[in-house]
């Protein structure tokens, strides 16, 4: 797939839309598990609630068959193993203004988990890319 980058440095969105994404963003990971809650409800609904209120670009929520954390408690699908409590990955990518500004929300809904941060390059948002 080919893309331009605009004048402004924005990649894969028509100028003026609000779909438009940097080139350069940022991809918030957060790792908690099946089970963790907030509210009385399931975290991971919780923070792809809040981020889309708060008005980031995505967020996409992955079931992990197997994994295990700090505790070093086996969480697995597997037949004979009855965890319910399954690894989950949240994956949200916006500009690193709008993620920094998000970690504070994030902060105040989580007990435990795992959250990283890292530079990605965004190649395509939204419908169409400008070719």
């Amino acid at each position: 797939m080919v893309t331009q980058t605009g004048a402004d440095g924005t990649v894969g969105a028509t100028a003026g839309s609000p779909n438009m994404l940097p080139g350069e963003a940022m991809l918030l990971r957060i790792f908690v598990g099946e089970d963790d809650r907030s509210d009385g409800g399931p975290l991971y609904e919780a923070i792809v609630l809040k981020a889309k209120a708060a008005g980031l670009a995505g967020a996409t929520v992955l079931r992990g068959p197997m994994g295990f954390g700090a505790s070093s408690h086996l969480h697995t699908t597997k037949i004979l193993r009855l965890s319910q409590d399954l690894p989950l990955v949240i994956e949200i990518v916006d500009s690193k203004d709008k993620i920094t500004a998000f970690l504070p929300e994030l902060d105040a809904i989580m007990d435990s988990g795992l959250v990283t941060l890292e530079k990605v390059q965004v190649i395509r948002y939204g419908k169409s890319a400008v070719r």
